[in-house]
């Protein structure tokens, strides 16, 4: 593929999102509420919830939550506490201390578990750093929490100690990370699978973006996106694909250099 160093801007700037873009994360949520989809069904027997009903409810509270307070690691437990009590009063049955402690470590535990990478995740890395390009790292969550899942991948060997971590992931977040580093906005990128948290941002601050879409997506991150014709946009279904669509951008560029 077609290189040139003797053009500004060849080597780009670009930040990962961890969860759901380097990272499995929703599968385990969802594996953590199909068990208290049964557990709620279990208790409630006798008024017949569905999981629809179920799993509305608590997406509802989960994502009420986020707003308010951001990214913290007892928002999950509680939407599950909650939605137990808003169908003990809807029902009416009586709420139980001991059951509340149940869900209580079944949310928790979530966080317990081992974290896997997308497939091509540690090829892909490997391939931006040796063409060159420094890559950051962006994640919203808890420090200690987020943390654990970059040592346990030992991402330090990619993004050294450009690591943003961040409880409120969104475009005032990431405005903040741009101009604290030296970030040149026309070779910078945001590579991710959240609408919300990712690209929106992105196309805000006026740097590139690469939206993953995965399959399984938290409603959280679904959102209308309205684009304008100077947003520089791609959008791909596996991270594998990522550094094709970067070397396309830069081609693009020296191309249209070399009209002007």
């Amino acid at each position: 593929m077609f290189r040139s160093d003797s053009y500004v801007n060849t080597r780009q700037q670009i930040l990962f999102d961890l969860d759901d873009t380097l990272i499995h994360c929703n599968k385990y949520f969802g594996l953590i509420l199909d068990e208290f989809y049964a557990i709620i069904q279990q208790w409630f027997a006798e008024y017949e919830l569905t999981t629809t009903e179920i799993r509305q409810k608590q997406i509802e509270i989960d994502i009420a939550s986020v707003h308010n307070v951001g990214f913290k690691s007892g928002n999950f437990p509680a939407s599950l506490i909650n939605t137990y009590r808003y169908f003990s009063q809807k029902c009416p049955r009586l709420i139980n201390p001991q059951e509340e402690d149940q869900l209580m470590k079944l949310g928790l535990s979530v966080y317990d578990l081992e974290v896997e990478p997308y497939p091509r995740m540690i090829e892909t890395l490997e391939s931006l750093k040796s063409d060159g390009h420094k890559l950051y790292l962006y994640t919203g969550g808890e420090t200690a929490i987020q943390q654990r899942k970059i040592d346990q991948m030992k991402l330090n060997m990619y993004f050294d100690e450009r690591i943003y971590i961040r409880e409120h992931k969104n475009t005032h977040a990431l405005e903040q990370i741009l101009q604290s580093g030296l970030f040149d906005r026309s070779s910078t990128w945001m590579i991710g699978n959240s609408l919300r948290t990712d690209v929106i941002p992105a196309l805000t601050a006026g740097i590139a973006s690469i939206h993953i879409q995965i399959s399984n997506e938290w409603e959280y991150n679904i959102v209308e996106l309205e684009r304008s014709p100077d947003h520089i946009l791609y959008t791909v279904s596996s991270i594998e694909e990522v550094p094709e669509m970067i070397d396309h951008k830069i081609e693009q560029e020296n191309k249209q250099r070399t009209l002007n």
